[in-house]
């Protein structure tokens, strides 16, 4: 290929993704003399209030949305309900939920491959007030755990706890009293291993836990007790592993 030494600008855009950027772009920008090379990636995906306009263009007056900008994963998500809401689930919610009221919603999946902060999950006991069962599921550790021990988060109603696909930071702050009240805790999925992290082998005072009320514990591997295990978990009375 000969060098193009007369070419004064050079502009290529692509609105789908491609895996041949290094093989055939980076040759032929190598051809031109004297470039200056922008890599400008522009991705425009609609807010909450321009989907919930299009509703209302469409005589939908009573709508809300929940859009996902999380640009990471190169996909978007949202989620548009009527108002007043009639659903008791929410899934797949994410960094991306900025707060509201939602009081009959009793379950709740989470699910994001940023991390969770602890200020979010004050945002999740506030807009969710009867919430009764909770998962979390994020493997990426949070970044601003000196800040923890600043606000404590109160879930009043929580029953039902699902840690198995959490960062060990997240079982930390739900499972500390120092970081959040669980008073109606009766069950909690999570490994053996994470319960040895956060009790370091079970030789931390017990009373700093949320374990009293729990009444089942599901952990996914095959473990032997410790011999203090019952006072961690003084009225258990289902144990499945």
């Amino acid at each position: 290929m000969k060098q193009l030494s007369k070419l004064k600008c050079f502009s290529l855009s692509s609105i789908k993704p491609t895996i041949y950027y290094d093989e055939l772009i980076v040759p032929l920008l190598r051809q031109i003399i004297n470039t200056l090379l922008y890599n400008s990636v522009n991705i425009s995906l609609p807010s909450n209030n321009d989907i919930q306009r299009s509703f209302i263009e469409r005589k939908y007056q009573q709508v809300g949305s929940y859009a996902d900008d999380n640009l990471m994963k190169g996909e978007a998500q949202c989620h548009i309900y009527s108002l007043p809401y009639q659903f008791d689930n929410f899934h797949y919610l994410n960094n991306s939920f900025q707060g509201g009221r939602f009081e009959k919603v009793k379950c709740i999946k989470m699910t994001d491959i940023r991390p969770f902060e602890h200020e979010f999950f004050k945002i999740i006991s506030q807009s969710f007030p009867f919430l009764q069962h909770l998962s979390v599921k994020n493997d990426e550790q949070q970044k601003n755990k000196q800040h923890l021990s600043n606000t404590l988060i109160i879930f009043p109603h929580l029953r039902s706890l699902h840690l198995i696909l959490a960062h060990i930071d997240y079982v930390e702050d739900f499972l500390m009293k120092k970081t959040t009240h669980l008073p109606c805790l009766l069950y909690l999925k999570i490994k053996y291993e994470q319960l040895l992290i956060i009790t370091n082998n079970f030789t931390n005072n017990s009373i700093e836990f949320n374990f009293s009320q729990l009444k089942v514990l599901s952990i996914v591997e095959p473990f032997v007790r410790p011999e203090n295990f019952h006072s961690y978990f003084p009225q258990l009375q289902i144990l499945y592993s």
